[in-house]
């Protein structure tokens, strides 16, 4: 006896609009694609089925596969950037274990944007600054700024993170230390790259964003990161480059990714040929961990183990932002 294919498509259609996503909304879309394997209108329909029982792997599957027979559905796009949403924001058993930053933290700086990214990631945030905000490290760094005439008891406050301007991307800086040589935090995953998070020194030396006397700001970030080549040139060359790659050093600049292709003295050289850095805009020489390795995510997932090595990465490279912001206090 044959299948009903017209019948079966008009229960499916019919059940949609009752909102019905049950099982028997399931059994009729599965026996469609069973019989029509190219139809992209039952793909989706069973992908939404998934989305609202929750089988997000499921709805993935679903929704790529009727992306892969017509890549222009937008419905089926809508779907799949919610499914990952949603899956983003429903931890497993091993995620609600973890107390760092683990695949759905990654997640969720893939799938969120702008407020709804920072309220996601804040019971993270807060308690990963709350720790490095009681290390010596922090202290250190906090009490020459006060010395320097600048404000603030803590190294990073509990809004000291921000969005970056693209999905996939998040960041901190030291409390003050937009227009300073920046203890700087980056988390990144795709669409820009990898899963990843930085930890090092940065300059930010672009007029973009909303901070007050801009050409002021950028003007004293120059001058900080002039001073940044001089205290390399003059006492750090070897150190540096020794240390970064002894520990997965990679430099930053512009809008790219890190340059894994570069060996660390020949980062470290970039940075002292720069003749031009407000055209670059960002410079960053520090520590790169990778979701996509083992250990190392192992690390990213375990607060306490990630504190651990922040600290020990700000202050293997205390004493270079030391030389540098001290001896320019007059800027």
């Amino acid at each position: 006896m044959g299948v009903d294919l017209q019948a079966l498509q008009q229960q499916a259609i019919e059940l949609m609009k009752r909102a019905d996503f049950g099982e028997e909304s399931i059994r009729i879309n599965a026996e469609i694609v069973r019989h029509l394997p190219k139809d992209d209108g039952a793909w989706t329909r069973l992908g939404r089925c998934y989305l609202e029982r929750r089988q997000f792997d499921e709805a993935v599957g679903a929704l790529r596969t009727a992306l892969s027979i017509n890549p222009s559905k937008t419905i089926a796009t809508n779907l799949l950037a919610e499914v990952r949403k949603q899956r983003a924001l429903t931890p497993t058993a091993v995620q609600r274990a973890s107390t760092g930053f683990s695949s759905r933290e990654f997640a969720l700086i893939e799938s969120l944007t702008g407020n709804d990214l920072l309220r996601a990631l804040r019971p993270r945030m807060e308690a990963l600054f709350d720790t490095l905000n009681a290390s010596s490290v922090a202290g250190r760094i906090t009490e020459a700024r006060r010395r320097a005439g600048q404000s603030g008891v803590k190294l990073f406050h509990a809004n000291s993170y921000y969005p970056g301007q693209n999905r996939g991307h998040v960041y901190a800086f030291h409390n003050g230390g937009r227009w300073e040589p920046q203890f700087n935090l980056g988390w990144f995953t795709e669409p820009i790259m990898p899963s990843c998070l930085r930890i090092g020194i940065g300059f930010n030396l672009s007029q973009a964003g909303r901070d007050p006397d801009r050409i002021g700001g950028q003007e004293q970030a120059l001058r900080y990161f002039e001073r940044f080549q001089h205290s390399i040139a003059k006492s750090w060359r070897s150190e540096l480059a020794r240390w970064m790659t002894a520990n997965g050093g990679f430099l930053q600049y512009g809008h790219r990714g890190p340059a894994l292709e570069m060996l660390p003295e020949h980062a470290v050289d970039w940075v002292l040929s720069c003749q031009n850095p407000a055209a670059v805009e960002w410079i960053f020489l520090g520590r790169w961990m990778f979701l996509a390795k083992a250990d190392e995510a192992k690390i990213l997932g375990d607060r306490s183990r990630l504190v651990t090595l922040v600290d020990e990465t700000f202050r293997a490279l205390l004493p270079i932002w030391l030389t540098t912001y001290t001896d320019s206090t007059s800027l």
